[in-house]
């Protein structure tokens, strides 16, 4: 559970907006939006593989640029 603490002075803006961090830091949406609805065990290691093969390619985009800059 996630609490935050109003010290005597500390206004709620402040106070929120540490709450908001520590939520996100905690990632329990990230949790919470995996969890919305059920996905079989195919799907998920479908969207596991597309997941990976995006970020390869995106990966391997930097390569080539960081290699050519490298060499000159």
């Amino acid at each position: 559970m996630i609490e935050v603490i109003v010290r005597k002075g500390q206004s709620i803006e402040k106070a929120l907006s540490l709450f908001k961090r520590k939520v996100k830091d905690s990632k329990i949406l990230y949790e919470l939006r995996e969890r919305e609805y059920y996905m079989k065990p195919s799907a998920i290691k479908k969207e596991k593989k597309a997941k990976a093969k995006a970020r390869r390619k995106r990966e391997s985009k930097f390569d080539w640029f960081l290699n050519f800059y490298i060499f000159i």
